[in-house]
């Protein structure tokens, strides 16, 4: 695997296998890399393809008050996982070639970002569009892999790429859970034993409630069980509702596909998840 810090290197390297006929794929990540990562480098390995996954900790998708300073970093182990699961090239960016000197741009996408993760993070997907417009270009993929855990992150990349005409296939790939069905995150290594044991409380819930709601029940009454539940395992809840699963309106309308979302702090840790409801 090639470790490529520098932009020009990298564009030489893809112009390379451009030249040879490969197909490139790209895998953005924060780093902090775990088996749901893995699954994306998998989805993302086809013959043809050359594998591009990029760590880059990007400080304008964080606020003011979130944990930019201690979001876990551990390049060499993150470097040897990408390895061993057959990536191809490590695009390590820094914060002054993302964000040069006198950079003035900002990618924002409207509907999508505006409730949920939106609301309760102003600013938050004006920067995760931002960087993603941004490693587009560096990359020039082909097609680029997102965790459905972040769904609406993946619904706003959805979003902008449709409505730039950006010419990269946008993959979703499954939500990949522990045993017990908690989704992995970068984010869970801060949970304590005692937190990291309530916090499977999150998962169930959601599957309690999109079993409920697909067999008719009010999904006023689902969604407040739900959030009991949550409290009691011990969470602060940001939200737990029902949205379309393409707009991320709420409410949606019969017929239309649906997404159960939720976001909950577990002491200090922030988890999200969502399903789908059929």
């Amino acid at each position: 695997m090639l470790t490529v810090r520098d932009l020009n290197d990298l564009r030489a390297s893809i112009a390379g296998w451009r030249a040879e006929g490969a197909r490139i794929a790209l895998v953005p990540t924060m780093g902090a890399l775990h088996a749901g990562h893995m699954a994306l480098i998998e989805a993302a390995r086809r013959p043809g393809t050359r594998v591009v996954a990029s760590i880059f900790v990007n400080p304008k998708q964080f606020g003011p008050n979130e944990d930019l300073s201690r979001y876990p970093r551990r390049e060499a182990a993150d470097a040897r996982m990408l390895n061993e699961a057959g990536c191809d090239l490590l695009w390590l960016p820094s914060v002054e070639t993302m964000y040069p000197a006198g950079f003035a741009t900002t990618i924002s996408v409207a509907g999508v970002s505006d409730h949920f993760d939106g609301a309760a993070r102003p600013g938050h997907f004006d920067g995760v569009a931002t960087v993603v417009t941004k490693l587009f270009h560096q990359v020039a993929p082909d097609a680029a892999y997102f965790g459905e855990k972040d769904y609406q992150q993946l619904a706003v990349i959805r979003r902008f790429v449709a409505d730039l005409n950006v010419p990269v296939e946008i993959v979703g790939v499954p939500t990949q859970r522990e045993d017990d069905g908690l989704a992995l995150s970068s984010r869970n290594i801060y949970l304590d034993e005692t937190e990291r044991a309530r916090a499977v409380a999150l998962p169930r819930a959601l599957g309690v409630a999109t079993r409920a709601i697909g067999r008719g029940e009010p999904v006023d009454s689902v969604l407040d069980d739900a959030r009991r539940a949550l409290e009691a395992a011990g969470f602060v809840i940001d939200y737990v509702a029902l949205a379309d699963a393409e707009t991320l309106e709420p409410d949606p309308a019969p017929g239309r596909p649906r997404r159960l979302l939720a976001a909950a702090r577990m002491g200090q840790t922030r988890l999200i998840d969502n399903v789908p409801v059929e």
